[in-house]
């Protein structure tokens, strides 16, 4: 064959190449430009079930990839408008039995209050913050995201609610509110922190978030906030952020970790030398959350941000004593949410 043929078909080759491989970019992108093409799912209420007062809501989250469940207690008159109060549960997220529903009788309480009762449900050792990356054992959590920007808006239009909120949460969650009010001050004009561990970035802070979520949790909190000296732990340091909390209507409240009759006969109860464990866990807890508190004080003073104190001068970490401060602090609570007459 001459050199002139072979170039003729080298050259129709090449062209050949050129145009499968523009077809491929072409048929590739135009599937990649489908995929990019369909937004995400925007946050929404997926799904309402009615239970009575009760409605259990389906929220999908954006941030998340999925649907949250989220109970509402709704008031006993739904016809005017009304406030949001979100309760939020400890360790476990309102997963288990270890909850605002399950160990206290908070929403029977609450239940001649005109307020909508709002209870997130999920979320077990997150800290109701957002991660940096997936957990293998907790999941993908950006619960900040959800807590302050997906979930209000959507509650105000299905509950017809007026745009007054109030936080209050325990244990771990106590740190949470605080988070959650720093993160996006005013959204909730109200917050009640219960024997929660304000500080979280120097050593003693961090130990106690690595124990609740790692130890207790099975997670890493290296995929919260990173290593120890990663910059987001003082970042979400509730203690070093304080100045955020101004102009919010603060109540925060801890035990001494003395425990009194009550608090023996509770971690006792049947449990045999577990239950010995338990309390000595209870107590030492609420010791130290109790002085973590006293520190949020101390910076809070030096700012001369307000807050309404309870430090009890017995009391180990446990549902009790929190439901005796949701009642202590509901006066507070209601404020915050223009309720008059509490």
């Amino acid at each position: 064959m001459k050199l002139s043929a072979l170039r003729s078909v080298a050259s129709v080759r090449t062209t050949a190449l050129a145009l499968t491989a523009a077809l491929s970019v072409a048929l590739l992108a135009g599937t990649s430009g489908t995929a990019a093409a369909d937004p995400q799912q925007a946050p929404s209420v997926t799904s309402v079930t009615k239970d009575g007062r009760t409605w259990h809501l389906k929220v999908h989250s954006a941030a998340m990839d999925t649907d949250i469940s989220v109970d509402v207690q709704r008031p006993a008159d739904d016809s005017q408008p009304a406030p949001n109060l979100y309760l939020l549960s400890g360790l476990d997220g309102g997963e288990g039995t270890a909850s605002w529903q399950g160990s206290t009788n908070a929403l029977d309480w609450l239940s001649d209050k005109p307020v909508n009762v709002v209870l997130p449900i999920g979320g077990r050792g997150s800290y109701y913050t957002d991660w940096l990356q997936k957990d293998p054992a907790l999941g993908l959590n950006k619960w900040k995201t959800f807590l302050t920007e997906e979930l209000p808006p959507l509650l105000d239009d299905t509950l017809h609610s007026n745009g007054l909120n109030a936080l209050a949460g325990l244990s771990t969650s106590g740190t949470s509110v605080l988070q959650l009010a720093e993160a996006k001050p005013g959204l909730w004009k109200s917050v009640a922190a219960y024997s929660g561990c304000a500080q979280i970035a120097d050593p003693a802070g961090q130990a106690f978030v690595k124990l609740a979520t790692e130890t207790w949790a099975g997670g890493d909190t290296k995929n919260m906030y990173g290593p120890s000296d990663s910059p987001l732990w003082a970042a979400n340091d509730p203690v070093i952020n304080a100045e955020k909390l101004r102009d919010t209507l603060l109540y925060i409240s801890s035990g001494s970790g003395i425990p009194v009759t009550g608090d023996v006969q509770y971690y006792m109860n049947g449990a045999g030398a577990m239950g010995a464990v338990n309390l000595g866990l209870g107590m030492v807890i609420e010791g130290a959350v109790n002085q973590c508190t006293h520190n949020l004080k101390n910076k809070l003073d030096s700012l001369n941000i307000p807050a309404t104190y309870q430090f009890n001068p017995i009391g180990t970490h446990r549902w009790s004593y929190w439901e005796d401060a949701l009642h202590t602090s509901w006066p507070l609570l209601a404020q915050g949410m223009g309720l008059t007459q509490p």
